[in-house]
Formats: structure tokens, sequence, C-alpha cells
């Protein structure tokens, strides 16, 4: 497990929005941890387009927070 921080995608409200929320997201956004070979679909506009897949511990320009879980 590894600490995730604001900015990055974990803690996103991006990260794995086009599904419905699981143990696995609610469990990132409330311990701030998470296991860095989870991979999900961000969600961010701009990349829509390009199914974009990342980490809890990715991040970009677009980063806006998660709503409390």
């Amino acid at each position: 497990m590894q600490a995730i921080h604001d900015g990055q995608c974990g803690l996103c409200g991006h990260f794995g929005e086009n599904h419905a929320k699981n143990d696995a997201l609610v469990s990132i956004v409330t311990s701030r941890q998470a296991d860095v070979v989870l991979i999900d679909e961000c969600g961010h506009p701009k990349h829509s387009g390009l199914h974009l897949k990342v980490t809890p511990i990715s991040g970009c320009d677009g980063f806006v927070a998660a709503a409390a879980a």
C-alpha cells in the first residue's frame, strides 16, 4: 500500500467514475492509501476518447477532489 495525496488520481472524482463505486474506490478515499497495482479508467472529459487507464498514484492537471465516501 502507498500513501495517496491530493492531486493524485486515487483521490480524484474522475478515477473510476465510469462505473458504480466499489469497496476499493471508497477505501482509497477514506484511508488515503492504495495498492499501486490497481488500475482503473480515468473519466475526465478530456481523456474520455483515450480510455486512459491510470493507477491511484498517477496524476494530471485535471484533478477534481472526489466526494467524501
